[in-house]
């Protein structure tokens, strides 16, 4: 009988979320899980605290942001299903549904270095949807050494890096460093060919980035994380010590699909080495 009651629990506990089907012969170095309402978070041994945290996706939003009520206007609301996570823990399916109809699948996919997001947004509707841009909360206080919570949110800073004149730039060195919005504090900068009234409504930067990636180094700067996403919206640093590439959608069509696709880099820090993958995997960010 306890032989019995064992077994049934096992498999009890084998169907509480859908999997599909992985082996692996030894335990890989990143692993992912999830927990709703949208918690997405990077597991690692190697990581400082063992994983990274994101809001995924934190929200879906609409067109002339830069100067409007997240709440009332910007976010268009979305509920998120677990499709499936693999047996090894490397791959997360979702599903997510806005308001308005879109459904937006997402692969997510872990190395031993690096997590890939694949995304596929449809509207299968008859009136076109307001989704121009979404954005992923990527919390780096333990990576960087800094507590999650705090009254100085821009603790994390020199940690923090984008490409200015060709070199990564620690962010509490850039200057001019923006400090008016609709909400502060933060800093944005926005991606090629984007709106300015398109963008998130912290503060926005003069200033151009060289190329799509933003990132940290660890806090006792043995590894790097980066990240970058295809189509670009912009990046940002926020006020969850977090940092963001937040992804454009640009309007779906009735009937219209578009695919997106985002990394995460999670590697030593050699940032020659970083820029070589970056190159290779996002060759559209150094396109003139």
């Amino acid at each position: 009988m306890i032989a019995q009651s064992q077994a049934q629990e096992a498999k009890a506990a084998s169907n509480s979320a859908p999997r599909s089907k992985t082996s692996s012969a030894s335990k890989p170095a990143l692993t992912l899980s999830f927990e709703k309402p949208h918690t997405l978070t990077i597991h690692g041994d190697q990581l400082p605290g063992k994983s990274i945290p994101i809001n995924y996706l934190e929200a879906y939003c609409r067109a002339d942001s830069t100067d409007a009520d997240w709440v009332t206007h910007t976010v268009i609301p979305h509920t998120v299903e677990l499709l499936s996570i693999s047996d090894d823990q490397t791959v997360v399916r979702l599903r997510d549904t806005l308001k308005d109809g879109v459904t937006v699948e997402h692969e997510v996919s872990a190395t031993n270095d690096a997590v890939e997001f694949r995304l596929k947004a449809h509207n299968p509707g008859t009136k076109a949807s307001e989704a121009q841009w979404a954005q992923a909360c990527i919390r780096l206080a333990d990576f960087t050494g800094f507590a999650a919570t705090g009254s100085n949110l821009d603790d994390y800073l020199p940690k923090c890096f984008l490409f200015l004149d060709g070199k990564p730039q620690k962010m509490n060195e850039i200057q001019p460093w923006a400090k008016e919005a609709r909400y502060i504090p933060g800093q944005v900068w926005g991606g090629p060919g984007v709106p300015k009234a398109d963008l998130n409504p912290r503060p926005h930067s003069t200033l151009i980035p060289d190329n799509g990636l933003i990132g940290a180094w660890s806090a006792d700067d043995s590894m790097i994380f980066a990240t970058a996403s295809e189509p670009w919206q912009e990046l940002f640093q926020g006020v969850a010590r977090c940092l963001h590439s937040d992804f454009r959608i640009g309007g779906l069509a009735p009937g219209e699909t578009k695919m997106i696709r985002g990394k995460i880099y999670l590697v030593p820090n050699d940032m020659d080495k970083l820029m070589v993958r970056y190159r290779k995997d996002f060759p559209e960010h150094f396109k003139k």
